[in-house]
């Protein structure tokens, strides 16, 4: 018990790291040759690695955000009435339409109820977009050719 670990952190690169000189970086024993190469992130099986200039897919709040201000504004309503009705503060409903907030399924459930949809109807829009924005941006993947019935999208809690 009275070794120490070593001083060390192994790291996981998220991208692949720029080529760099065969140097011996300060702090380390072993020059480049000897020392073993770092753990690169592999995709996963049966799916084609990403293109490091593949563009970012949405982020799922941001989606939400979006079509909760379109449904509000095609009311024509104002933030503060459908807070009011949501039973959620203004201030919150603002970011979350904004995609500042994460928010949970029972504060969308209750905005999408004040905007008189369901839940299900929420995310039915927001699957929508989703495929309707990824279309555009992501060349298509690999499941082309599965021939399966469903293009949909999954959520599991």
């Amino acid at each position: 018990m009275s070794e120490q670990a070593p001083n060390e952190a192994r790291v996981i690169p998220l991208r692949r790291a720029a080529v760099r000189p065969a140097a011996v970086r300060p702090g380390t024993t072993r020059p480049p040759s000897e020392r073993p190469a770092p753990a690169r992130p592999s995709a996963a099986p049966g799916t084609a690695a990403p293109s490091p200039a593949a563009p970012r897919e949405p982020l799922w709040r941001d989606l939400v955000g979006d079509v909760l201000r379109r449904e509000r504004l095609a009311q024509e309503r104002t933030l503060k009435d459908v807070a009011d009705a949501a039973r959620i503060s203004m201030p919150y409903l603002s970011e979350v339409e904004r995609g500042r907030k994460e928010a949970s399924s029972e504060v969308l459930a209750a905005a999408a109820h004040a905007l008189g949809l369901g839940l299900g109807d929420l995310l039915t829009l927001v699957q929508g977009e989703l495929t309707r924005v990824t279309s555009r941006r992501v060349p298509p993947s690999g499941r082309a050719g599965t021939g399966s019935p469903y293009d949909g999208l999954c959520l599991a809690a």
